[in-house]
């Protein structure tokens, strides 16, 4: 099981749920961040921090984005399992699903 970020990230990337994560699992794309699953040990440290509630437990995550679990699954199809976000840094481009996406006003 794993946690995984939804569309109130897209075009924000706050970060204070990387700054919040023990085993820095949380990488960033062009324009929202992504949980992978492997790596992720489901404490739940990243959920309670996001300021626009975009982290829910896999299982919880709301039916209208749904297709986020896959996201954040597919994103690390190529890039694999670095064992750690900090030393890779931006990863280029995102999910389908986030680069199709007008872009999000969060004012």
């Amino acid at each position: 099981m794993t946690y995984v970020i939804a569309l109130p990230c897209v075009d924000l990337k706050d970060r204070a749920c990387v700054d919040e994560c023990p085993v820095d699992c949380i990488y960033e794309g062009d324009r929202m961040l992504y949980i992978h699953p492997d790596e992720c040990v489901d404490c739940g440290a990243c959920e309670p921090v996001c300021p626009v509630e975009a982290i829910f437990y896999e299982d919880d995550v709301p039916e209208e984005w749904a297709e986020y679990y896959n996201a954040n699954v597919e994103f690390f199809e190529e890039v694999g399992s670095p064992g750690g976000a900090a030393k890779v840094g931006v990863i280029p481009g995102d999910h389908p699903i986030v680069a199709a996406l007008p872009l999000q006003d969060h004012s």
